[in-house]
């Protein structure tokens, strides 16, 4: 795989935006225009970093047009200069969902209750061309669309609306009572029927899970599953319910219902970032490639280290569910060219064959090199860890855009298999960076005897426990790290008959 910048004029940094395509060129609404949220109330999601524009990107003449929204409806300009819309294209139409921005009317930001449709073709004439683009939208009111930092899918011809949350007020780091929050913890089901003049919606029944889907801001990807069929996976996400720690497991959705995926761990790639899905239908593979973003974990040396802080990272990471439905994680040996990728998009080349669902068709591409997409947006960190800089500089909205190029003959065995990822111990230390006091946390899937042992960069063993019988589900070992005596990184395994897992453990010093 290869990733090549291109620059086009005119084109500025936009994150968590929302964007349609039709004959090669890009539409793009919504996102924001600065880099990571800062921590003041008075200053996070500021209006000034509202994208108020609307702009048609043509990525092979690299040509910029733009129209800003101001002759449309007060309604439509609110929710189109929000961020973290979902979205989804279904033939000509572009469906923008709620988002979180300004609402003039009560003073306030809020979620926007509201389903939006965008004739996406018509619209990018006009643009081009400078006329009218009021006749190009047509929206709706409806509470059960007052959703943010979720994600619009479908499986055939049903939209799924999954996970995220309902957040009105003044965000603030702190849990201070300057918003509410509510996470939807659901797979809201819905069809359109649209002809171009009304939109009719009908509602069917969702379904509630208050601890598996009980995610936001996080990745839900197309997919093809092993009978053939259409499906979704919830990659990820935050928070849990009962701790402030990303998610590693995923949910399988499909026209059915749902399920938690059963001995898969995902460590890399957290956040919501551009992701490539990829189906073989000669082997029965789907393949999931994660570009950048945020996450809990990252490799250094093949070793997984674990920093709570939630960095930017650099990891480009490949899930890929086999014929029996078993799922792996691999490092890819390709990075991305700096913190990046953090609530940025895969455009798809829609020129190449693909399933409805916007899944490529791996085993229909021809020729030694393939341009499956471009990755566009985002935020761009200047370091791992810039959450807790109190000028809230460090970041902005990453104006690049990459074209990537998958490689035929390039085998997937130069990937790095993450051993963890297909265990069961799901293993976790928190704090970290730590001092004090750490727990390690993890799952036996049966009773057996189990070591938890700490050792230090020269192989040192520091602590060293043996359980003779430690009883099936989830332990929680709370270590004192006082006597240690230093500073430095600490390795920390768990050993059973059937699996071993080590994670690095970052100490800071007081």
């Amino acid at each position: 795989m290869r990733l090549e910048p291109i620059n086009i004029v005119g084109l500025p940094g936009l994150q968590s935006y929302a964007f349609g395509q039709s004959d090669g060129k890009w539409l793009i609404a919504g996102g924001r225009l600065d880099g990571l949220h800062q921590r003041q109330p008075f200053a996070s999601f500021d209006t000034s970093g509202n994208n108020k524009q609307i702009y048609v990107v043509d990525p092979i003449l690299r040509r910029v047009w733009k129209t800003d929204i101001s002759t449309l409806s007060i309604t439509l300009q609110e929710q189109l200069s929000s961020t973290n819309m979902e979205f989804l294209q279904k033939g000509a139409y572009l469906y923008l969902i709620g988002g979180y921005g300004y609402h003039s009317s009560t003073a306030s930001k809020l979620t926007f209750g509201q389903l939006t449709s965008i004739d996406v073709s018509g619209l990018i004439g006009a643009i081009i061309s400078g006329g009218d683009i009021r006749p190009y939208f047509r929206s709706v009111s409806d509470e059960r669309f007052a959703v943010t930092g979720g994600h619009l899918n479908m499986i055939n011809g049903i939209f799924y609306l999954v996970g995220g949350q309902r957040f009105d007020g003044n965000y603030n780091p702190m849990g201070h009572p300057t918003y509410s929050q509510k996470y939807t913890n659901a797979i809201r089901k819905f069809s359109i029927e649209d002809d171009g003049k009304s939109l009719n919606i009908t509602h069917f029944p969702e379904v509630t899970d208050a601890v598996q889907l009980h995610r936001r801001d996080y990745n839900a990807v197309a997919q093809i599953l092993p009978n053939g069929e259409e499906g979704i996976t919830a990659f990820s996400g935050v928070f849990q319910p009962n701790v402030d720690l990303p998610f590693l497991n995923c949910v399988n959705i499909d026209r059915n219902g749902y399920s938690v995926q059963q001995s898969f761990q995902q460590y890399y790639n957290h956040y919501h970032c551009a992701v490539l899905p990829l189906y073989d239908s000669k082997k029965n593979e789907m393949h999931s490639i994660f570009f950048g973003g945020i996450a809990q974990y990252y490799d250094n040396a093949g070793t997984l280290v674990q920093d709570n802080n939630v960095p930017f990272v650099k990891t480009i990471a490949r899930i890929t569910r086999s014929d029996n439905g078993r799922m792996a994680e691999y490092k890819m040996p390709l990075l991305m060219p700096g913190y990046l990728g953090a609530s940025s998009e895969f455009i798809i080349n829609d020129k190449i064959p693909h399933f409805d669902n916007h899944v490529l068709k791996l085993d229909q591409f021809t020729g030694d090199t393939v341009l499956v997409g471009y990755i566009f947006g985002g935020i761009r960190s200047d370091a791992p860890n810039i959450f807790n800089s109190s000028l809230g500089d460090g970041s902005d909205a990453n104006s690049v855009v990459y074209a990537v190029t998958l490689i035929q003959d390039q085998s997937l065995n130069a990937d790095d298999l993450n051993v963890q990822s297909i265990g069961n111990l799901a293993m976790q230390v928190y704090p970290n960076p730590g001092n004090g006091l750490i727990n390690i946390r993890y799952f036996l899937s049966k009773p057996m005897r189990t070591k938890v042992m700490i050792s230090n960069e020269n192989g040192t063993i520091l602590y060293q426990k043996n359980f003779r019988q430690r009883t099936r589900g989830f332990h929680d070992d709370q270590i004192s790290l006082e006597e240690f005596g230093f500073f430095g990184p600490l390795w920390i395994t768990i050993e059973t008959p059937i699996e071993n897992a080590t994670q690095m453990l970052i100490i800071k010093q007081n």
